[in-house]
């Protein structure tokens, strides 16, 4: 369920090189050409097959519209723990509760930018969750959604890797999921 607090322009968590919180700006002026080094995190989700939820950016997102990613991503607002970030966004962007959150790449670092210039310098821990529910996407973040192998998506992204947003690509070479 969407609520007041989901619709304000969150503050985004400021990073120098080492990690450390520096500061805070408003989402929507942390994301351009110049964007500043600051803490996110993304979201593998499996359900109870085993398959992996891969998600479709709905169209008007800011950046990397409309490409395929991993179930979902999101920045924790300052002071908010990590887990709590991570559970809050499932429920936003995909109506999904998790039944189990695992940490599986604490310190996974990128930086890349679309084709539009937009700018993405992020600190962003990886998460493996599991659901039993299916998601209920909120068509402003999610346009489409598929439950896919593991491995189909990892040779998927081999051989259309611009189909898919630059940090699945890259967390999929790091991550045991995607592991022959």
């Amino acid at each position: 369920m969407t609520t007041a607090i989901d619709l304000i322009d969150d503050d985004v968590v400021l990073l120098d090189d080492l990690g450390t919180p520096i500061g805070t700006a408003p989402k929507s002026a942390a994301h351009g050409p110049d964007t500043a080094l600051h803490l996110a995190f993304s979201c593998h989700v499996l359900n109870p097959a085993g398959e992996v939820l891969v998600t479709r950016r709905a169209l008007t997102k800011q950046a990397w519209a409309g490409v395929w990613t991993n179930s979902f991503c999101g920045h924790p607002r300052p002071s908010e723990p990590l887990t709590a970030a991570v559970r809050r966004r499932a429920e936003f962007e995909l109506g999904l509760e998790l039944d189990s959150l695992e940490l599986a790449l604490p310190t996974f670092r990128y930086r890349a930018i679309d084709a539009d210039g937009t700018v993405e310098n992020e600190i962003c821990p990886v998460y493996i969750a599991t659901v039993s529910g299916e998601p209920d996407p909120n068509p402003r973040e999610v346009v489409e959604y598929r439950w896919v192998r593991p491995d189909e998506l990892k040779r998927a992204i081999e051989a259309a890797p611009w189909a898919f947003s630059p940090w699945l690509g890259l967390q999929a070479v790091h991550l045991e999921l995607y592991r022959d």
